[in-house]
């Protein structure tokens, strides 16, 4: 599934492959990705004879600027979703999404003048495109959290340790195949009691975020940790690991060494 990992990968495929290119159609047919009020004919009016100057990303979000100050693109890939640019996929294959070339899937795109074309396809329907994304909503990149702005994250709050990682508005880019990922690294427990993190569980809880997030950003992507998403002795110290759900979303973990 794409997390922030499979979201860089885009929008570096997107900055090396779709700036300063002519835009010279929009395709948008399908109306339910498009979030917050965009329109079809909005994107149009917007993109048309407009280009894309800068790919950005925020946690998941990518933003595209383009020449017009005023107009900038939101792209989120949801649970299934890649960037098409000139018919070049980027990242690695999905692992829980199929990977056929369905021009039926692609829920939103732009065709440059030139004769190339950037395009959004996504099997489930889970992502968005917007224009002018509330890039503020978001809390600090997890590629880049100081120590300082996780603590205020974690702060006082009595929410599985989980969940509040996966909040996108207190740590942005952080989904469940990275948080399990992350929280099995660093020894803790995913329905641990956020305020119970003492200082040095939290250093620890920093240092890891950090440490994994470059790992596995040169490996190819969120899919590629070390601990099994199935039930098999944990490779740390072979305790059988765990199945449930923490926070609405399936978790696996070790009761031996995650406390």
């Amino acid at each position: 599934m794409p997390e922030m990992l499979e979201a860089e990968a885009a929008r570096l495929l997107l900055d090396q492959r779709a700036l300063n290119r002519e835009i010279a159609r929009v395709y948008a047919p399908d109306t339910w990705f498009l979030k917050r009020g965009t329109t079809p004919a909005a994107l149009r009016h917007a993109l048309i004879g407009n280009a894309f100057t800068a790919a950005r990303r925020t946690g998941k979000q990518i933003v595209l600027d383009t020449k017009d100050p005023d107009v900038r693109l939101g792209v989120h890939l949801g649970m299934s979703g890649r960037v098409v640019v000139d018919d070049e996929d980027a990242g690695d294959p999905l692992i829980y999404a199929s990977n056929q070339r369905m021009p039926k899937w692609h829920r939103f795109g732009v065709h440059f003048t030139d004769g190339g074309s950037f395009f959004v396809r996504d099997p489930r329907r889970l992502g968005a495109v917007v224009l002018d994304p509330e890039e503020a909503r978001l809390g600090p990149d997890a590629a880049s959290i100081t120590y300082q702005q996780l603590d205020a994250a974690i702060g006082k709050r009595t929410a599985p340790i989980k969940a509040v990682l996966m909040d996108q508005a207190r740590v942005a880019g952080l989904g469940n195949l990275l948080v399990d990922e992350v929280l099995w690294r660093a020894g803790i427990a995913p329905a641990r009691r956020a305020d119970t993190l003492a200082p040095d569980d939290r250093k620890r809880l920093h240092k890891t975020i950090r440490q994994t997030v470059r790992t596995l950003g040169r490996r190819g992507g969120s899919h590629t940790g070390d601990m099994p998403r199935e039930l098999v002795p944990c490779p740390r110290d072979g305790t059988p690991l765990r199945r449930e759900t923490i926070g609405g979303r399936t978790t696996f973990w070790c009761p031996q060494h995650q406390t």
